[in-house]
């Protein structure tokens, strides 16, 4: 049975700057939701390296929010780039550079991620290793050498990802 797919709403058009307050507005905006993903995004960081996964997994909603915030932002700002560029290019440059500090800040929190995701994969296949090894009869060949297992002593190790 197929299921229909999920229609998603089509992104409204990005309106772009034709004064220099609606650039101002532009440029305080995105900085501003820039600012508070990097504080969730940062808060994220800190509760992952601390262990408290459970806690950070909390944060999901909120940063699913503003990313599509800031996205919308960014839109914004690419069909200005030609306006802002002739009229404000301290303007830019200053977005420019905050949104280097950001991308910064953004990496930072893909590695730590990143590793709590190998350590827990590592711990994971660990575990399962040593059921495997406690399942697996102790068997010889006739030529001395340990017997291969059968798929039949192998036990499948289910997680539960709700956790």
């Amino acid at each position: 049975m197929n299921q229909a797919p999920l229609k998603r709403d089509a992104p409204a058009p990005a309106l772009s700057a034709a004064t220099p307050t609606d650039a101002r507005k532009l440029a305080d905006s995105l900085m501003d939701v820039m600012s508070e993903l990097l504080g969730v995004i940062e808060r994220e960081t800190e509760l992952v390296r601390a262990g408290k996964l459970r806690e950070a997994m909390t944060l999901e909603s909120a940063k699913t929010g503003l990313s599509r915030r800031y996205v919308n932002a960014v839109a914004q700002l690419k069909a200005s780039q030609k306006y802002l560029a002739e009229t404000a290019p301290e303007l830019l440059t200053a977005l420019h550079r905050h949104h280097d500090t950001f991308h910064a800040m953004l990496q930072i929190n893909l590695t730590v991620l990143a590793t709590a995701h190998a350590v827990s994969e590592s711990v994971v296949r660990g575990v399962n290793s040593e059921m495997q090894q406690r399942n697996i009869p102790n068997t010889y060949t006739a030529a001395g050498r340990r017997a291969s297992p059968s798929p039949r002593h192998m036990t499948p190790l289910a997680v539960s990802r709700s956790l």
